[in-house]
């Protein structure tokens, strides 16, 4: 008998743990912190090429004609921001000029 009181005992726990399982599934996770990135000064050549809607492959040869302004910094090659607006304020102003 006092076997059968054991597991009844042990039953009821189980069900108690997963009542309580299940009460903290239904709880919503806080949210996580999103972190906010500076400002970025330099481009990849492939951000450059997105930021200026254009494909990567145009982005590198605007670059190796002179076009849009990078700078290499190691092995790596990089596209201010400044760089690509200016490229940008430069079409609108001759397509501006020549209509």
């Amino acid at each position: 008998m006092s076997q059968a009181i054991n597991l009844a005992q042990l039953a009821e726990q189980i069900a108690q743990l997963a009542a309580a399982v299940a009460e903290q599934a239904r709880k919503p996770d806080p949210p996580m912190p999103i972190r906010q990135l500076p400002q970025r000064t330099l481009l990849t050549v492939e951000e450059a090429a997105e930021y200026l809607g254009i494909g990567r492959t145009t982005a590198f040869k605007l670059i190796e004609n002179g076009e849009l302004q990078s700078v290499t910094i190691g092995r790596l090659r990089r596209v201010p921001v400044s760089a690509a607006d200016e490229y940008a304020a430069s079409l609108v102003e001759q397509q501006r000029k020549s209509a």
